[in-house]
């Protein structure tokens, strides 16, 4: 089975009518349902291609056929394998999370994983510098000096929100991932880990992403008209970002 870290850039995802019917066939009619209640689409797209990393993750590391899996969310949403026949592979653990442009997936067997995703932005108007003056007395001087020992004030930025994330979760297991986006609407043009010893995301396609798939439910002509009856979240252009993973 092995580690697993998938990226998938929902956002600059333009499904026409074929892909996204084919992907709503592709997942639980409850999760089908919940994902059309959505008011934006963008959100609609990350939701539904969660769903769908979960479901090929499984299918395709643990060789259990697209249309058996039955996925159920635990009392603090995470999503895990429901079925009693699977139960020897209650160790694998997977998680999921969306933000902006990227849903992203994580694996390990025999450990238990969690991952959140996080679009660094600039702190408003304010200079990095300025923004960690702010923010002061939210870390020791030990931590603050971890913060400031990367090379750059985005490994800077990035590393204050590690600390930040880390002090409101408490994960057994972390996955990092950095990436910079140079605008929005263009591509991420790296997927990568700041740990060394991390397993690197991998940035799949749509084709990626149901090769594995087998329809669970029949097709619903009405769902295209659901989605394209909503809008885009509206989000701000800024040409300088970045996205992690914690």
């Amino acid at each position: 089975m092995g580690s697993v870290r998938w990226a998938f850039p929902c956002g600059a995802w333009r499904p026409c009518r074929q892909e996204w019917l084919l992907a709503a066939r592709l997942v639980q009619p409850e999760e089908k349902d919940r994902i059309g209640q959505f008011v934006f689409a963008r959100d609609a797209k990350a939701a539904l291609a969660g769903r769908l990393l979960i479901r090929k993750l499984i299918a395709e590391k643990l060789c259990i056929p697209w249309n058996e899996i039955h996925l159920q969310r635990t009392s603090k949403g995470k999503p895990f394998l429901a079925n009693n026949e699977f139960s020897i592979y209650s160790n694998y653990s997977f998680n999921v999370s969306h933000q902006g442009d990227y849903a992203v997936l994580a694996a390990e067997p025999e450990l238990q994983v969690g991952i959140d995703i996080m679009k660094t932005n600039l702190p408003g108007s304010s200079s990095i510098p300025n923004f960690f003056r702010i923010m002061k007395r939210q870390f020791t001087e030990t931590e603050w000096g971890v913060i400031k020992s990367m090379s750059n004030e985005w490994m800077q930025l990035d590393m204050f929100h590690r600390h930040w994330e880390t002090r409101l979760d408490d994960y057994h297991h972390i996955a990092v991932a950095l990436g910079k986006q140079e605008g929005f609407g263009q591509k991420h043009s790296d997927v990568c880990c700041m740990e060394p010893n991390e397993p690197q995301f991998t940035l799949l396609t749509f084709e990626d992403l149901v090769a594995s798939g087998i329809p669970v439910t029949p097709e619903d002509s009405a769902y295209w008209d659901n989605f394209c009856s909503k809008q885009e979240t509206p989000v701000k252009q800024n040409s300088h970002s970045r996205y992690e993973c914690l």
